[in-house]
């Protein structure tokens, strides 16, 4: 088992990104109860013994990362500069994606009564979502969810541990600041109309 151990890490490590169990399973030759044993293992080992990497678990998918207290040091070796917060605006829009997906960017902003295209375009670039696929409907707009790269950010191993979206939108006031006072973002375009009395749930099938 500790062979196995080692060459999962070495393959999370060299990889980089988080990989899919099945495709851990074909590379590393064993079964899923194995696999499963052997992360668990190497995730206790790395925390027990105050490694400067943890193991994190995406849904279906298992990837190395540094600890959250030296971001610090790793951002300083690697010359980079820390990415500029998300917006009101773009978390807004985050947010419905999140608890709507798949969903379009047309359900978006009915919700949020203002254009999301800048919004939609940054996390787009930024890789909290992505395209996957289109609406069965006239002109089969552009269908968006979240990427393991969000689950990532956020400190999430699944959609199933969002809190309930009645809860964000009363500590935040999701949805409901906007249509009072406008978008936070000045580069997302107000459509100029107001907010729709209802929104059409022809673009998402609901909450996650």
């Amino acid at each position: 088992m500790q062979d196995l151990e080692r060459a999962l890490e070495a393959v999370l490590f060299a990889v980089g990104e988080p990989i899919p169990d099945s495709r851990l399973m074909q590379v590393l030759c064993c079964e899923e109860d194995q696999l499963e044993q052997a992360a668990h293992n190497l995730q206790n080992l790395l925390s027990y013994e105050q490694h400067g990497l943890r193991l994190l678990r995406l849904e279906d998918s298992w990837q190395l990362c540094t600890c959250a207290d030296l971001a610090d040091c790793v951002t300083m070796a690697l010359e980079t500069r820390k990415p500029a917060k998300l917006s009101a605006a773009a978390l807004e829009t985050l947010a419905v994606i999140a608890y709507y997906q798949p969903t379009t960017k047309v359900y978006v902003e009915q919700l949020r009564g203002v254009d999301s295209s800048y919004s939609v375009s940054s996390l787009l670039r930024r890789e909290l979502i992505e395209e996957c696929g289109r609406l069965e409907v006239p002109g089969r707009p552009i269908l968006y969810r979240t990427t393991p790269g969000f689950l990532r950010v956020f400190g999430l191993q699944s959609l199933q541990e969002l809190p309930p979206l009645e809860q964000l939108a009363n500590a935040a006031g999701l949805l409901q600041e906007n249509k009072e006072e406008g978008s936070d973002d000045s580069t997302d375009n107000h459509s100029g109309d107001p907010a729709p009395d209802r929104v059409d749930p022809s673009g998402s099938p609901g909450p996650v």
